[in-house]
């Protein structure tokens, strides 16, 4: 029995010891299996945080590109008008008159295709480049711009969409340079100086007083007086002052939102020096990228009333051209757009007006009478049946339009000097329900003679732009030496973009008549040189200003912004990506 034990016990070891190795290698192999496994963890760990950083490092290129397009133009307020009108988001959009910069002002960004240009990021690692494509359809509409930015790095690209707004006066409900009285109606002509430059004492700052609400933003270059007042929205001052804000004895500091419990400091805003920019718009003779539809002049007092059918009743006798050539006067034009001058049937000059459709996303241009025999709506004689005043009021009747009115007294502020209504002056007069797209300018005065209203609150949109003030027209008459209304209406309601470039925006009359004229409803926007008036004690309007929230992204046609400004941006949205690394459109 031993002997057979001592033969079986080396055949039992070589048993053992095959088995052990088998584990050995079975271990072995199962910690390659995971050696390699983890290696390839970790490697393709490594190329996904490489592309992690490729995605970022491409829509970071991209807001790069929009910020790039964003500094040209506020060096350049026409850089809009370039573009490369064969990318494939200008044709989807129909940006078809867009060109391309040339000799120093090429721009890489505007490269399409596998052969086009890239342009880089300054100091980027690794390199990043991005390209741009311009949809300006909207921009004579409303004063936005869109661009689709597509961001390369490597080989992975981004692409997003900017809508872009240039900032301006319709960032705010209410803006003003001056919180003075217009000297040209005081004559006090030294207080056209903000407080923080020392103002003199002897000029009265109009106060914001308690129940006045301001419903939006607010911003004022000069010292604000608050004695009182609601603001439910951002207020803002350029005063170098401190404190920023003036709270005359005995009053509140006011109410602000939640976080704000005084203006904050900004910058300057500056006014343009007049409104003329929008008679270029009327031109014939420029190109389409300066002037891609022409809109329409009129010529001295001209009465517009709108009807919410879209149209418009326009009547003008002093205009003979509404489409102007600057470089051969013979080319001015008269189109049937803008109505026929004239006293025949339906004519600009007939007693009962023009009736035409509202133009379309355009601008309205009143002006004076020319005095250069040369102009094409020259005339030496009023139109036939069209007569001057001579009153201290000036004015004009022409059938059964005219101001002043029947039993007008001469309005408070007018004289021989200035008068309230000239018979050759550019002013307008307008009201009624606009359905419609529209700027309006006036080489002197805009008088609001009635509620002006929108008949779609959501798409139609106006501009009124005054070179001089825009007037709430409020007319006066003398029963027996008392003044008293001659409007038997209460409140008015205009829905605007208001803006006053030399002047004011003010309730004629606002301190006659011994009783209160209801409520001066405002929704949109005001701007002015120097601060109005609309009351006085129990007279005049009490004031419900809102602002129109489509201000932060849209504008009336063409309406005029500050001397120096920007564009923001409204919105970002990412979407599909535009182009390849290759730059091949996808």
């Amino acid at each position: 029995m031993r002997a057979l034990a001592r033969r079986l016990r080396p055949l039992r070891d070589d048993r053992e010891r095959g088995v052990a190795l088998i584990i050995v290698i079975g271990t072995g192999l199962l910690m390659l299996t995971l050696v390699a496994t983890a290696l390839t963890i970790a490697s393709n760990g490594l190329r996904k945080t490489d592309t992690d950083q490729d995605v970022n490092g491409a829509l970071d290129a991209a807001y790069a590109g929009v910020e790039e397009y964003q500094s040209r133009l506020a060096t350049d307020n026409s850089y809009y008008t370039y573009g490369n009108k064969d990318a494939p988001f200008s044709i989807l959009t129909g940006s078809t008159k867009l060109t391309l910069p040339t000799g120093t002002a090429a721009n890489d960004a505007f490269g399409i295709g596998t052969s086009g240009t890239w342009a880089s990021v300054p100091g980027s690692t690794p390199v990043a480049s991005y390209r741009y494509e311009v949809d300006n359809s909207h921009y004579t509409a409303n004063g936005s711009i869109r661009i689709r930015v597509t961001g390369r790095v490597g080989e992975t690209t981004r692409s997003i969409i900017a809508d872009l707004k240039q900032s301006g006066f319709i960032d705010y409900l209410y803006f003003t340079d001056y919180e003075s009285q217009d000297p040209d109606l005081t004559g006090k002509t030294q207080c056209a100086v903000h407080i923080w430059e020392g103002r003199p004492s002897s000029c009265t700052s109009i106060q914001f007083i308690a129940g006045d609400v301001i419903d939006g933003p607010l911003h004022s270059n000069d010292t604000l007086t608050i004695c009182g007042a609601t603001f439910k929205g951002k207020v803002t001052s350029s005063s170098t002052s401190t404190p920023i804000v003036v709270t005359p004895s005995g009053c509140s500091k006011g109410s602000y939102p939640s976080g704000q419990t005084a203006p904050y400091y900004q910058p300057e805003v500056t006014m343009p020096p007049t409104n003329a920019q929008l008679k270029k718009e009327t031109r014939n003779d420029l190109t389409t990228s300066d002037v891609p539809i022409p809109g329409c002049l009129y010529t001295g007092p001209t009465v517009i009333t709108f009807t919410s059918d879209g149209k418009m009743n326009v009547k003008s006798p002093w205009s003979l051209k509404t489409q102007i050539s600057e470089t051969n006067g013979i080319a001015s034009a008269a189109p049937a757009v803008c109505g026929v001058p004239g006293t025949g049937t339906n004519g600009l000059g007939s007693t009962t007006g023009a009736t035409i459709d509202v133009i379309a996303s355009n601008v309205i241009y009143v002006q004076n009478v020319p005095t250069l025999t040369t102009d094409p709506n020259y005339s030496k004689n009023p139109p036939s049946g069209f007569t001057c005043g001579n009153t201290a009021a000036g004015g004009w009747s022409y059938g059964s339009t005219g101001y002043p009115v029947a039993n007008e007294i001469t309005p408070d502020g007018s004289t021989s000097a200035k008068p309230a209504y000239g018979c050759k002056n550019g002013d307008v007069y307008v009201k009624g329900v606009l359905k419609g797209a529209l700027t309006i300018g006036a080489e002197n005065y805009v008088y609001v003679t009635g509620d002006l209203t929108y008949s779609d609150t959501a798409k139609d949109i106006l501009g009124l732009i005054g070179n001089n003030a825009v007037w709430v027209w409020n007319p006066m008459k003398s029963t027996f030496g008392t003044v008293r209304p001659l409007l038997t209406d209460s409140g008015r309601t205009i829905n605007a973009a208001i803006l006053s470039v030399a002047h004011t925006f003010q309730v004629q009359n606002y301190d006659q008549g011994g009783t209160a004229r209801g409520t001066l409803t405002v929704k949109g926007s005001i701007a002015q040189t120097f601060r109005g008036t609309v009351s006085y004690g129990s007279t005049g309007y009490l004031k419900a200003y809102k602002y129109d929230t489509r201000f932060a992204y849209m504008a009336p046609p063409k309406f005029l912004s500050p001397v120096s400004s920007a564009y923001g941006v409204s919105q970002f949205a990412g979407v599909p990506t535009a182009f390849s690394w290759t730059g091949a459109a996808q």
